[in-house]
């Protein structure tokens, strides 16, 4: 399959289903191998809800992406309104999986055009994005569609001794 053969649509309420169970693919394969922290369950004991109410808010998106009959991928977005601090709308990505035998076939990237079409036609300034620093595969993908860094989020432990690598994987220096 290539990016002809992949149909992109907003997702309605008959979606909720099968986004929930690509976010729960999600979770275990990004955030189970790289932050021992997270909810893994969190899909399925808060996802329906969740999902429901994003696929019909106003400021809110969901997208499903397929091929001959099969939902391959989806990605989750919201619009932001701007702050005193930082008067501009942005518009997060806030979640996206494509199922990993259909990886590397413009179905990522037209998930992302159609969530920034959308995000432009609402009066997005912006939009942003965030990954594991160690999904190097993610950041790469998301560089390629335009995304740079613009701060950098750094945690640690506390009170795990000093060799706890935290989620991004990196050990202290």
């Amino acid at each position: 399959m290539d990016v002809t053969e992949a149909w992109v649509r907003r997702a309605g309420a008959g979606d909720v289903a099968e986004i929930v169970e690509l976010s729960s693919a999600l979770f275990r394969e990004d955030a189970g191998r790289r932050d021992p922290s997270v909810n893994l369950s969190w899909p399925e004991e808060e996802g329906w809800g969740y999902f429901a109410g994003m696929v019909v808010g106003d400021l809110s998106l969901c997208l499903v992406a397929g091929s001959a009959g099969e939902t391959v991928g989806y990605l989750a977005g919201r619009i932001g309104e701007g702050t005193t601090l930082r008067p501009v709308r942005v518009a997060e990505l806030e979640s996206m999986y494509v199922r990993e035998g259909y990886r590397d076939r413009g179905v990522g990237a037209r998930l992302v055009d159609e969530f920034l079409a959308w995000a432009g036609s609402l009066g997005a300034e912006r939009a942003s994005v965030v990954a594991y620093a160690a999904n190097e595969g993610a950041i790469r993908f998301y560089q390629r569609a335009g995304f740079g860094a613009r701060s950098v989020s750094m945690e640690r432990a506390i009170g795990q001794g000093s060799g706890d690598p935290g989620p991004s994987g990196a050990g202290r220096s």
